[in-house]
């Protein structure tokens, strides 16, 4: 099935999203580089793996079509002035509209995958959302947000890096501390993995562990979208 281009409609105006395959849906989330290739190598991923993958663009608020890799300054640099402009209570209601979506196109089951930003806004959609199941990769934030852990009812998967240089030791112990407990919530540590070493491509990119925190992903999407 090809790529296609949707248009979610939002109270506030209207937002584009990629999307492939069919299936129940998952929602992809983006880093702090929009929606790029590796977001769309992820959502080419879930397709083939039988499933609708949505990547909204979560940046259209501030800049629509952004596109940005992690391979120059420059690049890092608009990465990160647009996620100081970004509002992850607004993201959290676009992805909410993008989850609307999906059941409106008639899935059954609608989960979600974020990564860095989109890790705490995978959290946040577990939290605040109707998603059926989330799972959020070294999401940067989440121990701000622990006070919202008591409203997650359905299933959420966090893979936490342990040398993640934007998540302290302190914060990961706050987060495994907080969500141990609740039985819907199952947590992965990476012990020697630094942030997005899931990023196929990136400086901290580990084949291994990025393929076995990937295999417990869809192993928890099995289990909870099927």
């Amino acid at each position: 099935m090809k790529a296609e281009t949707l248009n979610i409609e939002t109270p506030d105006g209207s937002f584009q999203a990629y999307a492939r395959g069919s299936g129940p849906a998952i929602i992809v989330i983006q880093e702090i580089f929009g929606i790029n290739q590796v977001m769309r190598d992820i959502c080419d991923d879930l397709a083939a793996s039988g499933y609708r993958a949505i990547c909204p663009d979560l940046f259209w608020r501030i800049e629509p079509g952004i596109e940005l890799t992690d391979k120059t300054d420059a690049e890092w640099k608009q990465a990160f002035e647009l996620f100081g402009k970004f509002d992850p209570d607004k993201g959290v209601q676009d992805i909410a509209a993008a989850i609307a979506f999906a059941r409106k196109e008639g899935a059954a089951k609608v989960g979600a995958v974020g990564y860095c930003l989109g890790g705490l806004l995978a959290y946040l959609t577990a939290c605040r959302t109707s998603c059926d199941a989330s799972v959020g990769y070294y999401g940067v934030g989440i121990q701000d947000r622990l006070n919202e852990a008591g409203k997650i009812t359905k299933p959420l998967l966090l893979h936490i890096a342990g040398k993640d240089q934007f998540v302290p030791p302190e914060a990961q112990a706050s987060i495994i501390d907080a969500l141990k407990p609740n039985s819907r919530v199952e947590l992965h540590h990476y012990a020697d993995r630094d942030h997005a070493f899931a990023r196929v491509g990136g400086a901290h990119y580990h084949r291994a562990d990025a393929d076995m925190a990937n295999n417990r992903t869809m192993a928890f999407f099995e289990r909870n979208l099927r």
